[in-house]
């Protein structure tokens, strides 16, 4: 059993260790987090900087989710009054119906009269009435009515009826300290060389890249899972090339850890969270800390002394100190905290998304009505094809990147109920009788909130003239993608979009990427604070391209790096770049798998690691053998839609869709015999009945090829056969798209002479 921490307050507030009086009150905090069982309800940890605490979150998608459950011990028998901090999560928006979020407490399986999750906007302690504790040992439960999202933070029991609990928000206050029994000293932890708060694709980075290059390493998340955007719990596929440039070993340790499901949201198989944990903890250097939350700093002067994190579940504080930090928390979290200078766009940001899937099944099933979701009909937001809701669900644009994040996440949940209400109660009702709602995220996915600043600032302008700094060092191979409200779906909701548009602005290399300098990752007010991930400093345009996670990871892999120079020199993230640029270059140069076990040790590799051949997952045009058509050069009708997730592709791109064709024109260079091949890409959204014609000297061929299959001939090409051909003519191939029953792919078509 998780401990359940009481305390008694006597008329002076004391808690005396000698006999109490009669008049003496007695209380019990329980904190929904230490339930020895949470079942169905999740643990959400992401808004503790707005209301204190982490708490439990009845996430059924409409289904009622299984009872949390736990046994305490009260101080003795008695009548007790009950508070319940939770709260109604649609009222802020004046949302009509019944609330979603309704539960019970079960005291000994008997219910409280109140049902909860019925009141207030805000978080606050709900009246629960009394209840008689016979005995000390006592079961409590959450009892779920509705699958919607109910949330509690904590129950409190008190038997004196003039007693409530104070409304702060602040992490781990006064009050709850002393009701939880908490020590004011925390639990000293440490010393390491290097502390890492936030373990998504930049921590994983930078954790596993020091500890290969010799010190020791705290690596803290707040989450049960590694990943962060990369995790099962949010399903974003990575993005952003690795391993090309001056550093071709840089992203090698991205590989490792990275995902590779072919869609987003993918399955949860696919992200792979257990692999993540695996490589983590085979690194003797690390010392893992999941489900342990940041939330306060020492500083001595201007450097930080250390992070505290208190532990998710059981409230226990650990304070971490080391001479070196890197906060890869995404918001940065841990600058703010030491007084950083940090900027937040002011503008229309980039939001948070929580995607969603779906299936078909073999029988009808029922939704409840939603009347209070966002009002939709099928023709309010784009369809979910392939049966899941991508990226674009997305709103907080207009919305503090910070302090809004509750509600810009229930807003997405509300969107997103809304349009599953279309689908299964109004307008598409016929048309989905048997489609069931599998997943929904509520670890919200943010793009944007604090960028902290370095001795370098990135900007639009550097990347597009491809200004050339001396630190260049992590390629980011993505366009200057910003997303912004998608007009088409506005009009019901202006005010609030939840729908959005990537707009890719032009300038980016997307094969070799633009090196990103080392000075963007490091603090230039707190010496020992290095940065990795989407909160760099960087401007809010060129934070379009160095975001996505695969780009973040290599961040963090070049921090590792800089961390164990600043180790071994006894000098700071600034004085890498100073005075120890050319010795970081050459750490870099070093496959990912090399490690020593200190600073000064000789590099080794470990039996079994291997380093990976250099295979670009694009291929150029030019280092074909022929002749070669890309997609962009083709002629079409209809729409298609331009894509990069399926490697390999040729050149930048390749594009999708169904309902046009497609014609690649070319000519051979001489008469004579060449093989036709055609790049495809195997998925199982793709069409596997796609007609292809191919005009040549002795007249027209036509093949049908399955697109659900990968090509056989390297890297990605299938053979439409070998044929005669005059130069200086021009020939076709042909793709039809009108008659398939799914996607079709085009890439290039590739024309190379016959042996």
């Amino acid at each position: 059993m998780l401990r359940h921490l009481l305390t008694c307050s006597a008329v002076l507030g004391l808690c005396l260790a000698v006999t109490a009086p009669a008049a003496q009150a007695e209380s019990l905090l329980v904190e929904a987090e230490s339930f020895d069982a949470h079942n169905g309800w999740n643990l959400d940890t992401q808004f503790i900087e707005i209301m204190g605490s982490p708490y439990l979150l009845a996430h059924g998608l409409g289904r009622p989710v299984e009872d949390a459950t736990t046994t305490v011990k009260f101080p003795k028998p008695g009548k007790y009054h009950v508070f319940v901090r939770t709260k109604d999560w649609v009222a802020r928006w004046d949302a009509p119906g019944e609330p979603p979020g309704q539960f019970q407490v079960l005291v000994n399986d008997k219910a409280l009269e109140p049902t909860f999750g019925t009141k207030s906007a805000e978080w606050f302690w709900q009246p629960g009435g009394t209840v008689e504790i016979e005995k000390p040992e006592t079961r409590i439960a959450l009892h779920d009515l509705t699958g919607f999202d109910g949330r509690c933070d904590a129950i409190f029991f008190t038997t004196d009826a003039n007693e409530k609990p104070p409304e702060a928000s602040k992490i781990l206050g006064s009050w709850r300290k002393q009701q939880l029994g908490l020590s004011e000293d925390p639990t000293e932890t440490g010393p390491f060389d290097l502390v890492v708060v936030g373990g998504g694709y930049s921590g994983l980075g930078a954790a596993i890249s020091a500890a290969r290059m010799g010190i020791k390493v705290a690596l803290i998340q707040n989450r049960p899972v590694l990943g962060g955007n990369g995790s099962s719990e949010v399903r974003v596929w990575a993005q952003g090339l690795v391993r090309r440039g001056e550093f071709p070993h840089i992203g090698e340790i991205v590989d490792e850890i990275s995902d590779h499901a072919t869609k987003s949201p993918g399955t949860y198989e696919e992200f792979e969270d257990e692999k993540k944990e695996r490589i983590v903890r085979a690194e003797p250097n690390i010392t893992l800390f999941l489900n342990h939350h940041a939330y306060k700093v020492d500083m001595d002067g201007e450097k930080i002394e250390a992070v505290y994190a208190f532990d998710t579940r059981t409230s226990e504080v650990r304070r971490f100190t080391a001479p070196l930090f890197v906060d890869c928390t995404g918001h940065g979290t841990i600058g703010a905290l030491a007084e950083a200078e940090f900027e937040i766009h002011d503008g229309v940001r980039m939001g948070m998304s929580n995607m969603w899937a779906w299936e078909e099944t073999d029988e009808p099933q029922s939704f409840p009505k939603t009347p209070w979701a966002l009002d939709l009909t099928m023709q309010d937001f784009p369809y979910p094809r392939d049966f899941h809701g991508q990226w674009f669900w997305e709103s907080g644009f207009h919305k503090d990147p910070l302090n809004d994040l509750e509600a810009i996440r229930d807003w997405n949940f509300r969107a997103v109920y809304g349009a599953w209400n279309a689908m299964k109660n109004k307008d598409g009702a016929e048309k989905h009788k048997n489609a069931r709602l599998t997943w929904m995220a509520f670890i919200g996915g943010p793009r944007e909130s604090r960028r902290i600043m370095g001795d370098l600032v990135l900007t639009q302008e550097d990347i597009i003239s491809k200004k050339q700094f001396p630190d260049g060092m992590v390629p980011s191979t993505w366009s200057i993608d910003l997303h912004y409200p998608k007009r088409q779906y506005m009009r019901k909701y202006p005010d609030n979009p939840f729908i959005s548009v990537a707009e890719h602005g032009a300038g980016v290399d997307r094969r070799y990427g633009y090196p990103i300098p080392y000075r963007c990752f490091y603090s230039k007010d707190v010496p020992n604070l290095f940065m990795a991930g989407r909160n760099i400093s960087v401007t809010h345009e060129a934070l379009g391209t160095t975001r996505v996670m695969r780009t973040c990871g290599m961040m963090g892999e070049v921090v590792g790096k800089a961390a164990s120079i600043c180790i071994k020199y006894g000098c700071s993230p600034r004085d890498v770049y100073t005075s120890y640029l050319e010795q970081l270059k050459e750490l870099a140069r070093l496959p990912g798998v090399m490690r020593r076990d200190n600073v000064d040790g000789e590099f080794y590799k470990r039996e079994g690691d291997t380093t990976p051949t250099k295979v670009y997952d694009y291929v150029s045009a030019a280092s074909l053998d022929g002749v070669v058509v890309d997609d962009q050069q083709a002629q079409t009708t209809g729409s298609w839609t331009a894509g990069t997730g399926l490697k390999p592709l040729v050149e930048e791109s390749y594009r999708y869709g169904r309902g046009g064709t497609a014609t690649f024109t070319f000519q051979v260079p001489e008469d004579g015999q060449y093989e036709v091949r055609y790049a495809t890409g195997a998925h199982e959204n793709r069409a596997s009945n796609v007609p292809i014609s191919v005009s040549h000297a002795e007249g027209t061929a036509n093949k049908t090829i399955n697109q659900q299959k990968p090509g056989d001939i390297k890297p990605h090409f299938v053979s439409l056969g070998t044929y005669t051909f005059k130069s200086k003519t021009p020939y076709e191939v042909h793709v039809d798209g009108t008659d398939v029953d799914g996607n079709v792919h085009i890439d290039a078509v590739w024309v190379t002479k016959a042996e």
